[in-house]
């Protein structure tokens, strides 16, 4: 077995989108409720994101295995090029979710109670796209479940602050999927596939994507008001913010060349910058 085919079938590098998220939501719940840091918790959160994206992303690449077999951009991903067979992958996406659902037993109850509901999110977005344009929003949904679930696993509760984070990661990820799906909008008409610039066309796609990345930075700024949070935050809430707006001004409807830096490079950066300014002003 080729380990690195495994980590290249899940795009382990995608990891940097959701993960600073769920970071920060572990270190708010740290924060709010006095919690002592807890070493073991922390990497159980750190596991179970691993876990669920690998069982997420190898099950999106298992059920896409004719259309990637039919897709010249995808022709070379690891199964329909023979590198990892058909069987190998669900075999991967079963191992990885009964990992998820163990790691979360060790959490706390309501994370081990939770744990079928979010594989059930995760894993179900890859059909929303056979019969639905909007399941670019159920993958952010999907990521959008990151910073809730971590503060549950250290505090056990929902609060107001966290939920609006989720919702953060919803409109980001839902946008620059926007984003992606564009490259593939041809292919997907012609194969009865349903995604927004299918059924919107490209430029209306992009200004979807972009109206999806004004509501995650106005819910920023409203839980910067609310959190009375201090230069720090607004410091990283800028960068992220101009990264979500500057990606746009890269992508155009007849010009697609730009969008692999649109879509990995400056979302990475976004995130990751934002959450170290987040998780800084939370240490405070």
């Amino acid at each position: 077995m080729n380990f690195s085919n495994y980590l290249s079938l899940v795009k382990f590098s995608h990891t940097i989108f959701a993960m600073p998220f769920a970071i920060i939501g572990f270190f708010m719940a740290v924060k709010f409720n006095s919690y002592i840091f807890d070493y073991k918790v922390f990497i159980l959160v750190i596991l179970d994101m691993i876990f669920a994206r690998n069982a997420a992303m190898a099950f999106n690449r298992y059920l896409d295995r004719e259309f990637d077999k039919n897709n010249t951009r995808t022709t070379v991903r690891e199964i329909p090029s023979g590198k990892i067979s058909e069987k190998s992958a669900l075999i991967f996406v079963i191992f990885n979710s009964l990992l998820f659902i163990v790691a979360t037993f060790f959490i706390n109850k309501i994370t081990f109670f939770l744990s079928p509901v979010a594989l059930f999110v995760i894993l179900g977005y890859s059909y929303t796209k056979r019969f639905t344009p909007f399941c670019h929003l159920i993958l952010g949904i999907g990521l959008g479940l990151a910073p809730i679930g971590a503060f549950l696993a250290v505090s056990g509760e929902f609060q107001l602050i966290p939920i609006f984070l989720s919702f953060v990661v919803l409109f980001w990820v839902s946008g620059f999927d926007i984003i992606y799906a564009l490259q593939d909008d041809e292919f997907d008409r012609e194969h009865s596939l349903k995604s927004i610039p299918v059924i919107l066309g490209r430029k209306n796609a992009l200004r979807v994507s972009l109206f999806l990345h004004l509501n995650s930075i106005l819910i920023l700024l409203l839980i910067g008001f609310l959190a009375e949070y201090s230069y720090i935050y607004w410091f990283g809430f800028s960068i992220f913010s101009l990264i979500l707006v500057y990606q746009h001004t890269l992508i155009k409807p007849n010009n697609l060349s730009k969008v692999n830096l649109a879509f990995f490079t400056l979302n990475g950066i976004a995130s990751a910058v934002f959450a170290i300014f987040f998780v800084i002003e939370l240490l405070q």
